[in-house]
């Protein structure tokens, strides 16, 4: 396992605590989404505060699913040595179309980055190859009595 592979997964979590922040930062009507009740609170597209929800709700849903792949990623790491080269191409995939769209007004390009090492990381030479796990319980060893 390299510095590298460690750091993918902290690197991700820190991705998720800034998007979880600025969901809270950023111009939002949290509140009114609690006056609400939150059911169908955010359904009236026409409503004045509804682009502000919006943001904070996708802001706070990304966030949320970024640890999870931070927690996939670090669990990875811990069992095989690596990060799998498709968190990358993930990472990628949501970033490059973020970035293209948005950019510069957007961190999207911290996906990029991220996704670009991470696909580094799982094809460098210095990778561990991952072990194949042997499927329910170790079989006992054979018995030498005759």
């Amino acid at each position: 396992m390299t510095a590298l592979h460690r750091w993918i997964p902290r690197l991700i979590t820190v991705t998720a605590v800034l998007h979880v922040g600025w969901a809270f930062a950023q111009p939002h009507d949290w509140s009114g989404l609690v006056a609400d009740g939150f059911v169908r609170a955010n359904v009236d597209t026409g409503a004045a505060s509804y682009a502000l929800r919006e943001a904070s709700i996708w802001f706070m849903a990304a966030g949320i699913a970024l640890f999870a792949l931070a927690s996939l990623a670090r669990t990875a790491v811990h069992e095989t040595g690596r990060v799998p080269a498709s968190l990358g191409w993930y990472l990628l995939a949501l970033g490059v179309p973020l970035s293209l769209v948005y950019f510069p007004v957007t961190g999207s390009w911290a996906l990029v980055v991220i996704g670009a090492l991470s696909v580094y990381a799982a094809r460098s030479p210095s990778s561990p190859r991952p072990t194949p796990r042997a499927a329910g319980p170790a079989a006992p060893p054979p018995s030498t009595a005759r």
